[in-house]
């Protein structure tokens, strides 16, 4: 089992997870991160530490996210690590209660 970022962190792009990560896991994209599954050691600290609630062990990822699992070894593929935070994107908290911002995924 892996764990996987899913639609809600699409524009917000909180880092606190990052922090948490022993294996530095996490990719930075544009707009959102991913988690490297070769990398994830299932311990769960990121999970509580996601403030939008975007983080799912790939078991527990809600149907309509279910491509999530995919994308986030794509996009691991060809992000950069992300080791430290860094401050939220500019209108994370204004994206941060959006639904259905799948479009708004800059790879």
């Amino acid at each position: 089992m892996t764990y996987v970022v899913t639609e809600s962190c699409i524009r917000c792009k909180y880092t606190d997870c990052v922090d948490v990560c022993p294996t530095d896991a996490f990719r930075e994209g544009p707009n959102f991160l991913v988690i490297e599954p070769d990398e994830c050691i299932d311990c769960t600290l990121c999970v509580a530490e996601c403030p939008v609630e975007a983080i799912f062990a790939d078991d527990d990822v809600p149907a309509d996210q279910k491509d999530f699992i995919g994308l986030n070894a794509e996009l691991a593929r060809r992000w950069k690590p992300i080791v430290e935070r860094i401050p939220a994107l500019p209108d994370a908290e204004e994206w941060a209660k959006v639904k259905n911002k799948r479009d708004q995924l800059e790879r």
